[in-house]
């Protein structure tokens, strides 16, 4: 007999939904969850699905994630076809089974377990789930939470999906994320023939003290809670292709990740008298993709770390490393804000995989964390 969450979890994998792309993912959700009494409300902002769905009242806890997947790469490379999940030796194969349909199929489960032996449930159980969080993340969290902002909606605490664990589930929960901005930054030059620099203003060398000044930076030392804030480099592109022209511009791109002793305020004004000092010629554009957040401690942050103590026998560590998530724009509601789920190995890599105990696992922690907040 097949375990719920690893049936709902192969059902969700077998619908190709490469993001924004839903493919009828939240559709499965919604039945189910409307089977145990939530309200459902379809959110859903341009080419993305969102919803939202409560039940009850009182202090709320929402599960949060995301539908859509990355694309599956060279498809032959798999063991078994991506959309068509397996289980060989304990191990869940497909695109998603760890980012994140596994951690949805558990969200689900878990709900469902949790209203069966609480119908008459003292707080407010919700889900926020996107289609947009692999892609652009314009349509989706973002926007459901402005939506929600709008209209006063309360939110105390929230789970996000995310796979957070690094060896087993539950050893590293994220209750925080460091903010990511992005510069555009064109130094303007003039173009010349290389044989008379003298009629030519190379903007390569113009940049050069001012990039080797921005790398050498330390931008602060970090906290208890977020390693120093991080510059790096993505891309520079200058030239004709010709060995005989000065480039007229050079185009360098740089990303900051950056902790809570850092504002972006601070960081723009501190690159922008860095650039005048070594007086260049330039443009910036500046591109905010979140802001830090931190849930240090509190109710949410005390039950995920006792579900997992109560299940693993381990204590997590509360980490804010890695990426940027969909929590980024719902601690903006004041929610407390951590992320719990399966390790995260193989995500977006050929072969994804899950292994199938860890899921059910998963579920048996988001029930545990239900009872004690909203029981």
């Amino acid at each position: 007999m097949i375990c719920p969450v690893i049936d709902l979890a192969q059902q969700l994998i077998k619908r190709p939904s490469l993001s924004p792309n839903d493919a009828g993912c939240q559709e499965l959700m919604i039945a189910r969850l409307k089977a145990i009494g939530f309200r459902i409300e379809p959110m859903n902002f341009g080419d993305t699905q969102n919803f939202w769905a409560w039940r009850g009242e009182g202090k709320t806890l929402a599960f949060a994630g995301h539908t859509d997947v990355v694309p599956t790469g060279d498809e032959k490379r798999w063991i078994n076809p991506p959309f068509d999940p397996v289980i060989r030796d304990g191990m869940l194969y497909g695109r998603g089974a760890a980012d994140m349909k596994g951690s949805l199929a558990a969200m689900v489960v878990a709900a469902e377990r949790f209203v069966a032996l609480h119908p008459n449930h003292g707080g407010r159980l919700a889900f926020l789930i996107t289609s947009d969080e692999e892609a652009s993340a314009t349509h989706g969290t973002v926007k459901v939470v402005e939506a929600l902002m709008a209209r006063n909606e309360r939110l105390d605490y929230c789970l996000v999906g995310e796979p957070s664990s690094t060896e087993r589930v539950g050893d590293v929960v994220k209750n925080g994320r460091r903010g990511s901005m992005t510069a555009n930054l064109h130094i303007h030059g003039v173009q010349g023939h290389v044989a008379y620099p003298h009629l030519a203003d190379n903007p390569v060398h113009r940049a050069m003290p001012a990039l080797n000044e921005l790398v050498a930076t330390q931008w602060d030392n970090g906290n208890e809670f977020f390693p120093p804030t991080s510059m790096q480099i993505a891309n520079i592109q200058a030239g004709t292709g010709s060995n005989n022209v000065i480039p007229g511009e050079l185009f360098v791109q740089f990303n900051f990740r950056f902790s809570t002793e850092l504002t972006d305020t601070i960081i723009k004004q501190r690159v922008k008298e860095l650039l005048e000092k070594h007086q260049l010629s330039y443009s910036i554009e500046w591109n905010v993709s979140g802001q830090p957040f931190l849930t240090s401690q509190g109710a949410l942050v005390d039950a995920v770390v006792n579900a997992v103590k109560h299940y693993s026998e381990i204590s997590p560590q509360l980490l804010t490393t890695g990426g940027t998530s969909d929590g980024r724009f719902i601690a903006r509601m004041g929610a407390q804000v951590v992320e719990l789920g399966p390790v995260n190995a193989t995500i977006h890599k050929i072969n994804e995989c899950v292994h199938a105990a860890d899921l059910q696992l998963l579920s048996r922690m988001y029930q545990r964390i239900m009872e004690q907040l909203v029981a």
